[in-house]
Parts: C-alpha cells; sequence; structure tokens
C-alpha cells in the first residue's frame, strides 16, 4: 500500500512530489498521521508519496519473531535469496514502480521529485539518491542508518536478503557507495543527540567522514536532546520540506 497527499495547487497544475520512506515495523500510516506534513506540504505545493516498508500479504514471507526481517523491514533494497527474492524488490518499488503509476495517474509532474526518511527509511532515501543520480532533486533523513554493513539491523537483513558475502551488501549502504564515488544531490540529515540507537546501529560519523573524504555536500545537523520518535521528525520536518521545495522549484 501507500498513500498520497496532494496540496490544494494539485486542483490546477501539477505539481512536484517527496517521496518518504518510513523505518522499521511501520506502514505508510505513520508519516502520515504523526509528523504533521500535510501543512507544510500545502503551503509549498508538495505533494507527499508516502511507501510502505514492505511488500504484504499472506503469500510474501515474514520473520513473525523479528521485527526487523521481513514485512516491516523491506530495508528498500532487492533480495537476491530465497525465500526473500520474489517479492522483496523495494529498491525498484521506491525509484521505478511506484513514481511510474503516481505519475500516470496524478497531477504530480513527471520527473520531478525528491526523495525522504527516516531510520531504515533515511538509509533507502541516501539509497535511492545515491544510485541514481539526477533522479532525485534532494534528498534529507531524520536518523538514518548511514552504515548498515557496522549494525546488527543491517547485517541482520542483507545476510538473510543477499547472502553472506559482505562485498554484496556494500551496494546497499550509503556511506560505502560514498566511499566507491557516488554522487547524490546535497543531503540533509538531522539527528538526535538523544537517540537510543545512535551508538549502535546509525553512524551518521561515519557517512560525514566518506562525504568529507569525497568533497560530497552533505549537511548534518545534530539535535541536542532529541530521540528517534515521531516527535522528532514533527519538529524539524517543516525545514525539510522547505529545503526540498526550494531543490525542486528551482529546476521546475
Amino acid at each position: 500500500t501507500f498513500s498520497v497527499y496532494l496540496p490544494p495547487q494539485a486542483e490546477s497544475r501539477k505539481v512536484p512530489a517527496l517521496y518518504w520512506l518510513s523505518g522499521l515495523t511501520c506502514t505508510d500510516d505513520n508519516f502520515r498521521v504523526k509528523a504533521g506534513a500535510q501543512r507544510y506540504a500545502a503551503e509549498l505545493g508538495l505533494a507527499l508519496v508516502i511507501t510502505d516498508t514492505s511488500p504484504r500479504g499472506t503469500d510474501v514471507p515474514d520473520a513473525t519473531d523479528r521485527y526487523d526481517l521481513g514485512q516491516g523491514a523491506g530495508f528498500y533494497i532487492n533480495a537476491t535469496r530465497q525465500p526473500w527474492s520474489k517479492h522483496y524488490h523495494m529498491y525498484d518499488y521506491v525509484v521505478q514502480e511506484l513514481p511510474a503509476l503516481v505519475e500516470a495517474d496524478l497531477p504530480v509532474m513527471p520527473g520531478l521529485k525528491s526523495v525522504a526518511g527516516h531510520s531504515m527509511g533515511g538509509h533507502g532515501a541516501l539509497l535511492c539518491a545515491l544510485k541514481n543520480p539526477g533522479v532525485f532533486r534532494s534528498v534529507s533523513a531524520f536518523s538514518p542508518i548511514c552504515n548498515p554493513l557496522q549494525s546488527s539491523w543491517g547485517e541482520g537483513c542483507f545476510s538473510a536478503y543477499l547472502g553472506d558475502n559482505r562485498l554484496d551488501w556494500e551496494a546497499w549502504d550509503a556511506t560505502c557507495l560514498v566511499q566507491g564515488g557516488a554522487k547524490a544531490p546535497p543531503m540533509l540529515v538531522d539527528q538526535g543527540t538523544a537517540d537510543e540507537f545512535l551508538a549502535d546501529h546509525l553512524f551518521p560519523q561515519n557517512l560525514q567522514a566518506a562525504c568529507e573524504a569525497a568533497g560530497s555536500p552533505l549537511t548534518l545537523r545534530l539535535q541536542a536532546g532529541y530521540d528517534h520518535s515521531y516527535h522528532f521528525i514533527a519538529s524539524f520536518i517543516g525545514e525539510h520540506l522547505a529545503w526540498h521545495a526550494e531543490a525542486l522549484n528551482s529546476q521546475a
């Protein structure tokens, strides 16, 4: 499933779109209900396209004893290992399938889009931008998993979805992609200093070091006292949407 918010401007013209990717255990409902993004999107004339976090259905493989694998934990990659490889192609879904559907059936400007996300979805947003130069006009993330090869979340999912060869994982790790020469539009990352997952799972400092070495533009903002919750997103989502709108409108 996915959700779409269309601003009032879409009644008279096509508008640019921001694709939002959510984190572990989420559906497309979480951002739509909790972030408070619609008021800013209405002012800025942005469509919001909110994806699910994995394929769904009774015929889709799942790991019911884990929150970080299976349904709700697609990690925005293309799985190559059974039983996941038949359905778990969330990267293709975000980059190709969903934009084609949205642009064909809704008043959204073809090809004029940006991407953002939270946690696992922040990882996905960075991936989509880094692996597709020129496709997304801007990319931002809240508390992204910046270096999943160093996180037990990433290790657990990547070994299941991709196999045990860590070299294969590097194609799905934002820090590794930057180290390998991948380029993205300017990146905006907000990270709360009181995030309970910061030390063990997120590693923004690794992405920052890679970007500095590569000369890639990254704005990393450490927000004092904020945790990993949607309260953090709601506090700064207006700034993120304004940042994306500026990039999108300069390309319109």
